[in-house]
């Protein structure tokens, strides 16, 4: 069964998601920063059983996915891990709607619908 927040309640659970988030996406900007330099190390060592370099962005892939872990725990949904888009499941008027953060932005500013997605959010004051 899904968690819901109330507003207070996610903007609570961002203290402890905003460093995750920050790792997140401190992570991926140095693996496409370095993709040029990876991705023919991790091709050749799919072939040949490994290499030191492909160690290391093995070991930056497994700490991403406990990282993307820890955020679903909260029962945050993670939308979108180049935008750190985080929704979280609420009610609004008897319908289910999310609260909608991302990476760089400070409390939770924005809502939506569910089937309006991204491209929807409106101001959390007319929540």
């Amino acid at each position: 069964m899904p968690r819901y927040f109330t507003l207070e309640e996610a903007n609570a659970a961002l203290e402890d998601i905003r460093p995750w988030m920050d790792e997140i996406q401190s992570i991926r900007e140095e693996l496409i920063r370095r993709g040029p330099e990876i991705w023919p190390v991790v091709a050749q060592a799919v072939g040949n059983g490994g290499s030191h370099t492909a160690s290391l962005v093995a070991l930056e892939f497994e700490r991403l996915d406990v990282l993307v872990h820890l955020i679903q725990e909260t029962g945050a949904h993670l939308k979108d891990l180049n935008l750190g888009l985080l929704d979280f499941p609420a009610w609004r008027g008897g319908r289910e709607v999310y609260l909608c953060w991302q990476h760089g932005e400070g409390e939770i500013a924005y809502w939506h619908e569910i089937e309006a997605g991204y491209a929807g959010r409106q101001p959390i004051e007319t929540f």
